[in-house]
């Protein structure tokens, strides 16, 4: 059942740190109608200004965290679906609505599944920590999905259902397995993915980050 609060439409949630750079393409390629929140994550850059000129609502959340984001833009949001994406200009805003339109009675949530669509657009050892950790979700929950979600469309009222999730890069994992214990479909679709257009990934623009990455993955049981 929809909140009573909650709207017809969709909210684009993009969680940012230091994107000032890559975020006027990420945002003029929304699709019309959409409404979008940006949360500014901690940002040093001009992060916020770029987003509220573009006309974006600005959600400041100064926890830390891949997963502390997401959940402030998703508490934000005021329509009944709401879609997750990166803001660094490796996911098309354009394709959401393939994926939007997949949502019904029988499908909860429809995922990303990435699909380089350049040469260097995803390094050797984030692809492989991803493979691993799909794998295990294929294997442990039976989820049919062999990326972990990089970008996300479900209903808001649902996820929230869902409760706290994990507050760092663990977040797309953990939200995978309580979908998959709480009985959701999940639909995967291909989706595009480019070399970030702007700055260095936080996760696979180093072995750290995606170690990190990783680890916190790992975390989740």
């Amino acid at each position: 059942m929809t909140e009573s609060h909650e709207e017809p439409g969709v909210t684009v949630v993009i969680p940012c740190r230091d994107e000032a750079g890559a975020l006027p393409g990420v945002l003029s390629a929304v699709p019309s109608g959409y409404r979008v929140i940006v949360v500014d994550n901690g940002s040093t850059d001009a992060t916020a200004a770029v987003a509220r000129s573009a006309g974006a609502t600005v959600v400041v959340e100064p926890t830390p965290g891949y997963g502390s984001a997401v959940r402030a833009g998703i508490d934000a949001a005021r329509t009944e679906v709401v879609a997750v994406l990166d803001g660094d200009g490796s996911m098309d805003p354009a394709e959401l609505p393939r994926l939007v339109a997949e949502l019904g009675p029988t499908v909860d949530m429809v995922v990303g599944r990435r699909r380089p669509a350049a040469r260097g657009a995803w390094p050797w050892h984030a692809r492989l920590g991803n493979v691993l950790v799909a794998h295990r979700l294929r294997r442990r929950y039976g989820l049919p999905v062999h990326d972990v979600a990089a970008v996300r469309v479900t209903r808001r009222a649902r996820l929230r259902a869902l409760g706290p999730l994990h507050p760092r890069s663990g977040y797309p994992l953990e939200l995978l397995v309580r979908a998959a214990l709480a009985g959701w479909r999940i639909v995967e679709r291909d989706i595009s993915y480019r070399p970030r257009s702007h700055g260095v990934s936080k996760v696979s623009g180093s072995v750290r980050g995606t170690v990190r990455a990783v680890r916190d993955f790992w975390s989740v049981r």
